[in-house]
């Protein structure tokens, strides 16, 4: 069902309305697992700052051409069926976060036309609905925990913004989301039934797995890796600051953008080969010279997120997979440029080869020593957002990736 929303001035009432138009769902229908390790550790944050923006995950695609919007609605309804995940809220069972699976979707196609607006005025209107929608929190116990909305500009101008809740999706979940989107709407817009293939897995069958997996031999080897690299480590990385630490850390941030030649690019890649490393380790050693130059301090440590789909039926589900890795590197020695190089890649692939083990599983073995002012284990990571988006031209509209605004930052 679409809802329709004057000049998107309603948006904000979106989620009563489509509390109140919900058919109910019987505990009879709803289908009930444990959660994976990392959704189990995001869901008791949720409870310590319930409605809180700072997991959210948002994107906007312009859409330039003459949109079928019963088509996007389709392909939007087939993805929610397809991917139980979107299908999914929390609760508490004994103590514990539980999934629970709807066998429904209540996720709508809210729609916001800005064609009353004045047509100078329309751009600004949509990139202030987009932030705002991007800000705008989930209930992790009544869902739903995936947002919908378009915004009509004109008769050929519109943008879609696509919000998900991080306990239901990653980085990489939002590149198989606007994929299987561009290949559903080219389908339907042409009559044509779902290519896709049937998923054979769904997360819930991964949550179940990496419970049962994760635990005797295979949970002590992981845990004794990184015990080894980790376990001494400092405590936090004196960063020189305009003014001192809080004394609870908040997720406010923002954003600096700079665009880095082609030409240093193509020489930064031909080092790493030549070095057996691939563009982010040899962006992350320059990025740890970066951090020894305003700390001087030699043994350094930064986060990074792995994507953690080692398996290939992993590869096309939409889902918390992401896991988080603390990578510490020895300075010491005034190591070249090509040294340091090599100790970030035997780190690297050390810690690529140990990824299975859940951040929040480490923080707990490890227990260091807790400050509310701070990240635990690290206080900086460093990302290279290399996830495959491979959205197409739609059926007679073409796609165009809008940056949104978060002012959040968390880890």
């Amino acid at each position: 069902m679409t809802s329709p929303l004057n000049n998107g001035v309603a948006v904000d009432q979106l989620q009563e309305e489509e509390r109140l138009e919900t058919q109910p769902i019987t505990e009879d229908e709803v289908y009930v697992f444990p959660t994976s390790f990392a959704q189990r550790r995001l869901w008791f944050l949720d409870q310590f700052e319930p409605g809180s923006p700072y997991y959210n995950i948002p994107s906007a695609v312009r859409l330039r051409g003459k949109l079928n919007v019963r088509a996007l609605e389709r392909s939007v309804d087939a993805i929610v069926e397809r991917h139980e995940s979107l299908r999914t809220t929390f609760a508490m069972v004994e103590g514990e976060p539980v999934q629970v699976i709807s066998p429904r979707s209540n996720v709508k196609l809210a729609v916001a036309d800005l064609r009353d607006i004045p047509e100078d005025l329309r751009e600004k209107e949509a990139l202030e609905l987009a932030n705002r929608e991007a800000r705008r929190p989930f209930n992790l116990a009544t869902g739903p925990l995936f947002r919908v909305t378009l915004l009509i500009l004109d008769e050929e101008d519109t943008v879609l913004l696509l919000t998900m809740h991080h306990i239901v999706s990653d980085g990489w979940s939002m590149g198989v989301l606007i994929e299987e989107i561009s290949t559903l709407y080219d389908a339907f817009s042409k009559g044509k039934p779902s290519p896709l293939p049937e998923l054979p897995i769904q997360y819930a069958d991964f949550a179940e797995w990496q419970r049962e997996w994760l635990s005797g031999a295979v949970l002590e080897e992981q845990l004794s890796y990184w015990k080894e690299k980790l376990g001494d480590i400092p405590p936090v990385l004196e960063l020189p600051t305009d003014r001192p630490r809080p004394a609870v850390q908040t997720s406010r941030g923002s954003e600096e953008s700079i665009v880095l030649p082609r030409d240093l690019t193509d020489r930064l890649k031909a080092l790493g080969k030549e070095e057996g490393a691939t563009l982010f380790m040899t962006l992350l050693a320059a990025f740890k010279v970066l951090l020894y130059r305003y700390t001087g301090q030699e043994d350094i440590s930064v986060g990074t997120p792995i994507a953690n789909r080692n398996r290939g039926e992993l590869e096309r589900l939409i889902g918390f997979f992401v896991n988080t890795l603390v990578l510490r590197t020895d300075l010491s020695g005034e190591p070249s440029f090509r040294e340091l190089l090599r100790r970030v890649r035997e780190v690297a692939l050390g810690a690529y080869a140990h990824q299975d083990l859940p951040f929040e599983m480490l923080v707990e073995a490890l227990s260091p020593e807790r400050d509310m002012s701070h990240n635990p284990l690290f206080q900086v990571m460093f990302i290279l957002q290399n996830a495959p988006v491979k959205a197409k031209a739609l059926h007679d509209v073409t796609l165009e990736r809008l940056e949104v605004k978060t002012t959040t930052s968390t880890f």
